[in-house]
Protein backbone atom coordinates (compact mmCIF):
# COMPACT_ATOMS: atom_id res chain seq x y z
CA UNK A 1 0.00 0.00 0.00
CA UNK A 2 1.54 3.23 -1.01
CA UNK A 3 1.39 6.60 1.11
CA UNK A 4 -0.62 9.03 0.63
CA UNK A 5 1.66 11.69 2.54
CA UNK A 6 3.07 14.43 0.35
CA UNK A 7 6.62 14.24 -0.55
CA UNK A 8 9.33 17.04 -1.20
CA UNK A 9 11.39 16.17 -4.42
CA UNK A 10 15.31 15.85 -3.63
CA UNK A 11 16.05 19.03 -5.12
CA UNK A 12 13.30 20.82 -2.72
CA UNK A 13 14.70 18.84 0.19
CA UNK A 14 18.05 20.04 -0.09
CA UNK A 15 17.46 23.40 -1.40
CA UNK A 16 15.19 23.81 2.21
CA UNK A 17 17.54 22.43 4.49
CA UNK A 18 20.61 24.49 2.46
CA UNK A 19 18.80 27.62 2.93
CA UNK A 20 17.75 27.06 6.40
CA UNK A 21 21.54 26.66 6.77
CA UNK A 22 22.47 29.02 5.24
CA UNK A 23 19.97 31.84 6.83
CA UNK A 24 20.77 31.05 9.84
CA UNK A 25 24.42 30.93 9.66
CA UNK A 26 24.11 34.79 8.17
CA UNK A 27 21.47 35.52 11.04
CA UNK A 28 23.57 34.00 13.95
CA UNK A 29 26.71 35.82 12.33
CA UNK A 30 25.08 39.07 11.96
CA UNK A 31 23.40 38.88 15.31
CA UNK A 32 27.28 38.34 16.84
CA UNK A 33 28.56 40.68 14.63
CA UNK A 34 25.98 43.42 15.82
CA UNK A 35 26.81 42.31 19.39
CA UNK A 36 30.44 43.02 19.09
CA UNK A 37 29.70 46.36 17.36
CA UNK A 38 26.64 47.63 19.69
CA UNK A 39 28.77 48.81 22.59
CA UNK A 40 31.49 51.02 19.82
CA UNK A 41 28.30 52.59 18.22
CA UNK A 42 26.74 53.24 20.88
CA UNK A 43 29.61 54.63 22.45
CA UNK A 44 30.48 56.52 19.48
CA UNK A 45 27.23 58.29 19.67
CA UNK A 46 27.58 59.24 22.81
CA UNK A 47 30.26 61.08 22.07
CA UNK A 48 29.44 63.03 18.96
CA UNK A 49 26.46 64.08 20.98
CA UNK A 50 29.05 65.17 23.99
CA UNK A 51 30.62 67.13 21.40
CA UNK A 52 27.67 68.57 19.72
CA UNK A 53 26.82 69.72 23.76
CA UNK A 54 29.92 71.41 24.33
CA UNK A 55 30.19 73.60 21.69
CA UNK A 56 26.76 74.51 22.30
CA UNK A 57 28.54 75.06 25.39
CA UNK A 58 31.32 76.99 24.22
CA UNK A 59 28.93 79.14 21.49
CA UNK A 60 26.74 80.14 24.33
CA UNK A 61 29.23 80.91 26.92
CA UNK A 62 30.88 83.51 24.27
CA UNK A 63 27.95 85.46 22.61
CA UNK A 64 26.04 88.17 24.48
CA UNK A 65 22.21 87.82 25.12
CA UNK A 66 21.51 89.44 22.06
CA UNK A 67 23.75 87.31 19.92
CA UNK A 68 22.54 84.15 21.46
CA UNK A 69 19.05 84.58 19.90
CA UNK A 70 20.03 84.50 16.47
CA UNK A 71 22.58 81.19 17.69
CA UNK A 72 19.91 79.73 19.00
CA UNK A 73 17.84 80.16 16.08
CA UNK A 74 20.81 79.50 13.14
CA UNK A 75 21.27 76.06 15.21
CA UNK A 76 17.48 75.23 15.02
CA UNK A 77 17.01 76.03 11.61
CA UNK A 78 20.63 74.44 10.33
CA UNK A 79 21.77 72.11 12.86
CA UNK A 80 18.52 70.67 13.82
CA UNK A 81 19.69 71.57 17.74
CA UNK A 82 17.25 73.45 20.04
CA UNK A 83 18.40 75.16 23.37
CA UNK A 84 16.24 76.31 25.77
CA UNK A 85 16.49 76.63 29.64
CA UNK A 86 15.52 74.15 31.94
CA UNK A 87 12.94 74.77 34.49
CA UNK A 88 12.80 73.21 37.79
CA UNK A 89 8.67 71.94 36.86
CA UNK A 90 9.80 70.83 33.71
CA UNK A 91 8.58 66.81 33.42
CA UNK A 92 10.96 64.84 32.59
CA UNK A 93 11.06 61.35 30.76
CA UNK A 94 14.54 59.34 31.37
CA UNK A 95 16.25 57.81 28.56
CA UNK A 96 14.79 53.86 28.22
CA UNK A 97 17.26 52.08 29.69
CA UNK A 98 18.19 49.53 26.89
CA UNK A 99 21.56 48.23 26.05
CA UNK A 100 22.47 50.87 23.33
CA UNK A 101 21.03 53.92 25.32
CA UNK A 102 23.00 52.47 28.33
CA UNK A 103 26.89 52.78 26.32
CA UNK A 104 25.35 56.04 24.87
CA UNK A 105 24.32 57.59 28.47
CA UNK A 106 27.98 56.18 29.97
CA UNK A 107 29.78 57.94 27.60
CA UNK A 108 28.28 61.01 27.50
CA UNK A 109 28.36 61.36 31.40
CA UNK A 110 31.87 60.40 31.04
CA UNK A 111 32.49 63.88 29.03
CA UNK A 112 30.05 65.74 30.30
CA UNK A 113 29.85 65.10 33.88
CA UNK A 114 28.27 62.64 36.18
CA UNK A 115 25.02 64.93 36.83
CA UNK A 116 24.53 65.26 33.08
CA UNK A 117 20.63 64.65 32.49
CA UNK A 118 20.03 62.48 29.70
CA UNK A 119 15.97 62.08 28.71
CA UNK A 120 14.06 61.14 25.92
CA UNK A 121 11.12 63.57 26.40
CA UNK A 122 10.88 66.52 28.40
CA UNK A 123 7.36 67.84 28.49
CA UNK A 124 5.88 66.09 25.58
CA UNK A 125 7.94 66.91 23.53
CA UNK A 126 9.81 63.76 22.23
CA UNK A 127 13.82 63.71 21.42
CA UNK A 128 17.16 63.25 22.48
CA UNK A 129 17.69 65.61 25.58
CA UNK A 130 20.56 66.41 27.53
CA UNK A 131 21.22 68.64 30.57
CA UNK A 132 24.00 71.06 30.93
CA UNK A 133 24.75 73.99 33.01
CA UNK A 134 26.67 77.27 32.04
CA UNK A 135 27.60 78.43 34.94
CA UNK A 136 24.67 78.82 37.19
CA UNK A 137 22.44 78.56 34.12
CA UNK A 138 20.85 75.56 33.18
CA UNK A 139 20.08 74.37 29.69
CA UNK A 140 18.53 71.47 27.36
CA UNK A 141 20.02 70.50 24.26
CA UNK A 142 17.34 68.75 22.32
CA UNK A 143 18.29 66.82 18.81
CA UNK A 144 17.33 63.78 17.03
CA UNK A 145 18.86 60.33 17.81
CA UNK A 146 18.59 59.26 14.26
CA UNK A 147 20.78 62.03 13.46
CA UNK A 148 23.64 59.47 14.98
CA UNK A 149 22.54 55.93 14.38
CA UNK A 150 19.99 55.53 11.20
CA UNK A 151 22.32 55.15 8.56
CA UNK A 152 23.93 52.58 10.92
CA UNK A 153 20.63 50.57 11.13
CA UNK A 154 19.58 51.31 7.76
CA UNK A 155 22.96 49.54 6.58
CA UNK A 156 22.55 46.48 8.37
CA UNK A 157 19.04 46.25 6.89
CA UNK A 158 20.60 45.95 3.21
CA UNK A 159 23.93 44.03 4.26
CA UNK A 160 21.11 41.28 6.00
CA UNK A 161 18.71 41.29 3.00
CA UNK A 162 21.97 40.88 0.31
CA UNK A 163 23.30 38.20 2.56
CA UNK A 164 19.70 36.31 2.88
CA UNK A 165 19.13 36.24 -0.58
CA UNK A 166 23.03 35.65 -1.58
CA UNK A 167 22.54 32.81 0.18
CA UNK A 168 18.75 31.62 -0.82
CA UNK A 169 20.68 31.53 -4.40
CA UNK A 170 23.00 29.93 -3.76
CA UNK A 171 21.48 27.25 -1.80
CA UNK A 172 19.56 26.71 -5.43
CA UNK A 173 22.48 26.77 -7.43
CA UNK A 174 24.04 23.65 -4.79
CA UNK A 175 20.78 21.68 -4.60
CA UNK A 176 20.62 21.98 -8.29
CA UNK A 177 24.33 20.68 -8.28
CA UNK A 178 24.03 17.75 -6.19
CA UNK A 179 20.36 16.86 -7.49
CA UNK A 180 21.23 16.80 -11.26
CA UNK A 181 23.46 14.26 -11.40
CA UNK A 182 20.99 11.56 -8.92
CA UNK A 183 18.09 12.94 -11.46
CA UNK A 184 20.48 11.84 -14.37
CA UNK A 185 20.55 8.07 -12.97
CA UNK A 186 17.15 8.02 -12.07
CA UNK A 187 15.66 8.81 -15.76
CA UNK A 188 18.24 6.31 -17.09
CA UNK A 189 17.60 3.80 -14.96
CA UNK A 190 14.08 3.90 -15.66
CA UNK A 191 15.01 3.55 -19.62
CA UNK A 192 16.56 -0.02 -18.35
CA UNK A 193 14.27 -1.04 -16.42
CA UNK A 194 11.96 0.16 -19.44
CA UNK A 195 14.44 -2.36 -21.44
CA UNK A 196 15.45 1.08 -23.23
CA UNK A 197 19.56 0.26 -22.96
CA UNK A 198 20.65 2.60 -25.72
CA UNK A 199 19.33 5.78 -24.65
CA UNK A 200 20.49 5.19 -20.82
CA UNK A 201 24.10 6.41 -21.65
CA UNK A 202 25.10 8.14 -18.69
CA UNK A 203 27.86 11.23 -18.72
CA UNK A 204 31.57 9.63 -18.37
CA UNK A 205 33.70 13.11 -18.36
CA UNK A 206 31.86 14.54 -15.82
CA UNK A 207 34.34 16.42 -12.93
CA UNK A 208 33.73 14.67 -10.11
CA UNK A 209 35.32 11.39 -9.31
CA UNK A 210 32.21 9.80 -7.55
CA UNK A 211 29.75 11.35 -9.66
CA UNK A 212 32.42 9.82 -12.62
CA UNK A 213 32.60 6.70 -11.11
CA UNK A 214 28.76 5.70 -10.74
CA UNK A 215 28.00 6.91 -14.06
CA UNK A 216 30.97 4.63 -15.87
CA UNK A 217 29.61 1.58 -13.20
CA UNK A 218 26.70 2.30 -14.36
CA UNK A 219 26.83 2.50 -18.35
CA UNK A 220 29.04 -0.52 -18.15
CA UNK A 221 26.50 -2.37 -15.91
CA UNK A 222 23.57 -1.42 -18.58
CA UNK A 223 25.96 -2.69 -21.64
CA UNK A 224 26.60 -6.08 -20.25
CA UNK A 225 22.81 -6.36 -19.30
CA UNK A 226 22.07 -5.30 -23.32
CA UNK A 227 24.57 -8.04 -24.47
CA UNK A 228 22.55 -10.72 -21.80
CA UNK A 229 18.96 -9.23 -23.14
CA UNK A 230 20.38 -9.73 -27.25
CA UNK A 231 21.90 -13.57 -26.49
CA UNK A 232 18.60 -14.21 -24.45
CA UNK A 233 16.25 -13.15 -27.66
CA UNK A 234 19.34 -15.25 -29.87
CA UNK A 235 18.52 -18.13 -27.44
CA UNK A 236 14.93 -17.90 -27.60
CA UNK A 237 14.98 -17.83 -30.82
CA UNK A 238 16.44 -20.86 -31.15
CA UNK A 239 14.16 -22.93 -28.43
CA UNK A 240 10.87 -21.51 -30.74
CA UNK A 241 12.65 -22.97 -33.81
CA UNK A 242 13.93 -25.82 -32.65
CA UNK A 243 10.71 -27.07 -30.88
CA UNK A 244 8.15 -26.01 -32.50
CA UNK A 245 10.10 -27.78 -35.98
CA UNK A 246 9.79 -31.34 -34.46
CA UNK A 247 6.05 -30.44 -32.72
CA UNK A 248 4.90 -29.90 -36.36
CA UNK A 249 6.39 -32.66 -37.63
CA UNK A 250 4.96 -34.53 -34.79
CA UNK A 251 1.61 -33.64 -35.19
CA UNK A 252 1.77 -34.37 -39.33
CA UNK A 253 2.50 -38.27 -38.44
CA UNK A 254 -0.08 -38.43 -35.88
CA UNK A 255 -2.66 -37.33 -38.02
CA UNK A 256 -0.97 -39.85 -40.73
CA UNK A 257 -0.44 -42.68 -38.77
CA UNK A 258 -2.70 -43.00 -36.23
CA UNK A 259 -6.20 -44.83 -37.00
CA UNK A 260 -8.03 -44.27 -34.27
CA UNK A 261 -10.17 -41.08 -34.37
CA UNK A 262 -10.19 -40.36 -30.54
CA UNK A 263 -6.48 -41.38 -29.92
CA UNK A 264 -5.30 -38.99 -32.57
CA UNK A 265 -7.46 -35.83 -31.64
CA UNK A 266 -5.94 -36.58 -27.63
CA UNK A 267 -2.58 -36.40 -29.56
CA UNK A 268 -3.36 -33.28 -31.32
CA UNK A 269 -4.56 -31.23 -27.90
CA UNK A 270 -1.33 -32.73 -26.19
CA UNK A 271 0.76 -31.51 -29.11
CA UNK A 272 -1.11 -27.92 -29.22
CA UNK A 273 -1.05 -27.68 -25.36
CA UNK A 274 2.93 -28.12 -25.34
CA UNK A 275 2.89 -25.58 -28.25
CA UNK A 276 0.68 -23.35 -25.89
CA UNK A 277 3.38 -23.86 -23.20
CA UNK A 278 5.98 -22.76 -24.83
CA UNK A 279 4.20 -19.63 -26.18
CA UNK A 280 3.74 -18.32 -22.77
CA UNK A 281 7.68 -19.37 -21.76
CA UNK A 282 8.51 -16.92 -24.71
CA UNK A 283 6.16 -14.48 -23.62
CA UNK A 284 6.86 -14.47 -20.01
CA UNK A 285 11.14 -14.42 -20.83
CA UNK A 286 10.45 -11.77 -23.58
CA UNK A 287 9.20 -8.65 -22.21
CA UNK A 288 9.04 -6.32 -25.36
CA UNK A 289 9.70 -2.31 -24.57
CA UNK A 290 7.09 -0.70 -23.02
CA UNK A 291 5.89 2.50 -25.45
CA UNK A 292 3.06 4.40 -23.40
CA UNK A 293 0.41 6.36 -25.49
CA UNK A 294 -3.02 7.53 -24.63
CA UNK A 295 -5.01 4.03 -25.48
CA UNK A 296 -9.19 4.38 -25.23
CA UNK A 297 -9.70 1.30 -22.63
CA UNK A 298 -12.99 0.49 -24.33
CA UNK A 299 -11.46 -0.03 -28.22
CA UNK A 300 -8.51 -1.91 -26.77
CA UNK A 301 -10.97 -4.19 -24.58
CA UNK A 302 -13.15 -5.04 -27.82
CA UNK A 303 -9.80 -5.61 -30.09
CA UNK A 304 -9.01 -7.88 -27.12
CA UNK A 305 -12.75 -10.10 -26.95
CA UNK A 306 -13.86 -9.94 -30.91
CA UNK A 307 -11.92 -12.84 -31.49
CA UNK A 308 -12.99 -15.12 -28.52
CA UNK A 309 -16.87 -13.83 -28.75
CA UNK A 310 -17.50 -17.16 -30.31
CA UNK A 311 -16.19 -19.47 -27.80
CA UNK A 312 -19.15 -21.46 -26.10
CA UNK A 313 -17.36 -21.62 -23.19
CA UNK A 314 -17.41 -17.80 -22.53
CA UNK A 315 -20.07 -15.31 -21.57
CA UNK A 316 -18.46 -12.16 -22.29
CA UNK A 317 -19.89 -8.46 -20.80
CA UNK A 318 -17.98 -5.08 -21.24
CA UNK A 319 -19.52 -1.87 -19.67
CA UNK A 320 -16.56 0.12 -20.22
CA UNK A 321 -17.35 4.37 -20.80
CA UNK A 322 -15.63 4.92 -24.02
CA UNK A 323 -14.28 8.59 -22.79
CA UNK A 324 -12.20 6.84 -20.14
CA UNK A 325 -8.67 7.02 -22.05
CA UNK A 326 -5.20 5.23 -20.49
CA UNK A 327 -1.90 5.73 -21.02
CA UNK A 328 -0.14 2.94 -22.01
CA UNK A 329 1.08 0.41 -24.79
CA UNK A 330 -1.73 -0.68 -26.77
CA UNK A 331 -0.37 -4.81 -27.56
CA UNK A 332 0.69 -5.06 -24.26
CA UNK A 333 -2.33 -3.71 -23.03
CA UNK A 334 -4.38 -6.28 -25.03
CA UNK A 335 -2.15 -9.21 -24.02
CA UNK A 336 -3.03 -8.36 -20.61
CA UNK A 337 -6.82 -8.87 -21.35
CA UNK A 338 -6.08 -12.11 -23.56
CA UNK A 339 -4.32 -13.63 -20.57
CA UNK A 340 -6.96 -12.60 -17.92
CA UNK A 341 -10.10 -13.95 -20.34
CA UNK A 342 -8.09 -17.26 -21.42
CA UNK A 343 -7.61 -17.53 -17.33
CA UNK A 344 -11.16 -17.10 -16.49
CA UNK A 345 -11.86 -18.93 -19.54
CA UNK A 346 -9.67 -21.89 -18.06
CA UNK A 347 -10.21 -21.35 -14.36
CA UNK A 348 -13.54 -19.65 -14.08
CA UNK A 349 -16.47 -21.44 -15.23
CA UNK A 350 -19.36 -22.21 -13.66
CA UNK A 351 -20.26 -25.89 -11.76
CA UNK A 352 -23.76 -25.78 -12.92
CA UNK A 353 -23.85 -24.71 -16.80
CA UNK A 354 -19.47 -25.17 -17.52
CA UNK A 355 -19.74 -21.02 -18.92
CA UNK A 356 -16.95 -18.90 -18.02
CA UNK A 357 -19.05 -15.65 -17.08
CA UNK A 358 -16.40 -12.31 -17.80
CA UNK A 359 -17.44 -9.07 -16.99
CA UNK A 360 -15.38 -6.09 -17.49
CA UNK A 361 -15.99 -2.88 -15.80
CA UNK A 362 -14.04 0.79 -15.09
CA UNK A 363 -14.31 3.75 -13.65
CA UNK A 364 -11.95 6.82 -13.09
CA UNK A 365 -10.32 7.87 -10.14
CA UNK A 366 -8.21 10.75 -9.51
CA UNK A 367 -5.17 10.40 -12.00
CA UNK A 368 -5.68 6.66 -12.60
CA UNK A 369 -8.37 4.17 -13.62
CA UNK A 370 -9.44 0.91 -12.03
CA UNK A 371 -10.07 -1.67 -14.73
CA UNK A 372 -11.82 -5.05 -13.12
CA UNK A 373 -12.43 -7.84 -14.69
CA UNK A 374 -14.77 -10.72 -12.75
CA UNK A 375 -15.71 -14.07 -13.23
CA UNK A 376 -18.34 -16.41 -11.72
CA UNK A 377 -15.97 -19.20 -11.12
CA UNK A 378 -14.59 -20.68 -7.47
CA UNK A 379 -12.37 -18.60 -6.14
CA UNK A 380 -9.50 -19.08 -4.37
CA UNK A 381 -8.59 -19.73 -1.45
CA UNK A 382 -7.21 -16.40 0.94
CA UNK A 383 -4.02 -17.72 1.80
CA UNK A 384 -3.27 -18.60 -2.30
CA UNK A 385 -4.26 -14.72 -3.78
CA UNK A 386 -0.52 -13.04 -2.93
CA UNK A 387 0.58 -16.49 -5.12
CA UNK A 388 -1.06 -16.41 -7.90
CA UNK A 389 1.19 -13.86 -9.98
CA UNK A 390 4.11 -16.19 -8.47
CA UNK A 391 6.03 -17.53 -11.62
CA UNK A 392 5.12 -21.28 -12.29
CA UNK A 393 2.80 -21.49 -8.84
CA UNK A 394 -0.55 -23.29 -9.26
CA UNK A 395 -2.77 -24.25 -6.54
CA UNK A 396 -4.32 -27.62 -5.79
CA UNK A 397 -8.11 -26.34 -5.69
CA UNK A 398 -10.81 -26.72 -9.06
CA UNK A 399 -9.81 -23.65 -10.43
CA UNK A 400 -5.90 -24.62 -10.92
CA UNK A 401 -6.61 -28.41 -11.74
CA UNK A 402 -6.16 -27.64 -15.00
CA UNK A 403 -3.04 -28.18 -16.79
CA UNK A 404 -1.18 -25.30 -17.09
CA UNK A 405 2.44 -23.03 -16.80
CA UNK A 406 1.68 -21.03 -13.84
CA UNK A 407 2.86 -17.95 -15.75
CA UNK A 408 -0.32 -16.25 -16.80
CA UNK A 409 -1.62 -14.02 -14.06
CA UNK A 410 2.92 -13.51 -13.69
CA UNK A 411 3.28 -11.94 -17.00
CA UNK A 412 -0.23 -9.90 -16.40
CA UNK A 413 1.50 -8.35 -13.32
CA UNK A 414 4.92 -8.12 -14.99
CA UNK A 415 3.77 -5.80 -18.25
CA UNK A 416 0.82 -4.05 -15.79
CA UNK A 417 4.12 -3.30 -13.53
CA UNK A 418 6.37 -1.54 -16.50
CA UNK A 419 3.72 0.16 -17.72
CA UNK A 420 3.31 2.53 -14.51
CA UNK A 421 0.33 0.67 -12.75
CA UNK A 422 -1.17 -2.22 -10.54
CA UNK A 423 -2.74 -5.35 -10.31
CA UNK A 424 -4.48 -6.90 -7.29
CA UNK A 425 -5.76 -10.37 -7.16
CA UNK A 426 -9.12 -10.96 -5.02
CA UNK A 427 -12.32 -12.98 -4.56
CA UNK A 428 -15.79 -11.37 -5.30
CA UNK A 429 -17.96 -11.06 -2.92
CA UNK A 430 -20.79 -12.50 -5.03
CA UNK A 431 -18.57 -15.53 -5.47
CA UNK A 432 -15.43 -16.06 -8.27
CA UNK A 433 -12.37 -14.32 -9.14
CA UNK A 434 -11.41 -10.72 -9.57
CA UNK A 435 -8.76 -8.48 -11.16
CA UNK A 436 -8.52 -5.15 -10.62
CA UNK A 437 -5.98 -3.15 -12.38
CA UNK A 438 -5.29 0.62 -12.20
CA UNK A 439 -3.73 2.04 -15.21
CA UNK A 440 -2.67 5.62 -15.15
CA UNK A 441 -5.72 8.05 -16.99
CA UNK A 442 -3.74 9.86 -19.42
CA UNK A 443 -3.84 13.80 -20.00
CA UNK A 444 -5.94 15.65 -21.87
CA UNK A 445 -4.36 16.92 -25.11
Amino acid sequence: MTSNKPRLSLFWRTFVLLSLLLVGSVMAWTETLHELEAEPRAKQTGRQIASVVNLSRAAVMHTDSITQVSLFKTMKDQEHVVIVPREPNDVVVPLNNDELNHYMAKEIRQRLGPDTLVAEAVNGVAGLWIGFDINKDHFWLQTDRSRFDQPEAKTWLVWLSTAAALSLLGAAWMARLINKPLKDLSIAAKRVREGDFEASQLDETVGTNEIRAVNVGFNRMTQKLARIEEERAVMLAGISHDLRTPLARLRLETELSVSDATAREHMANDISQLDAIINKFLDYARPGLIKLSPVTLSQAIEQSVTALRNRPELDITVSVDPKLVVQADAVELQRVIGNLIENAARYGRSPDTGIARVEFAAHKLDHSVMLRLRDHGPGVPVDQLKQLTTPFFRGETARTAANGTGLGLAIVQNIISRMGGSLEISNASGGGLCASIRLQLAQAG
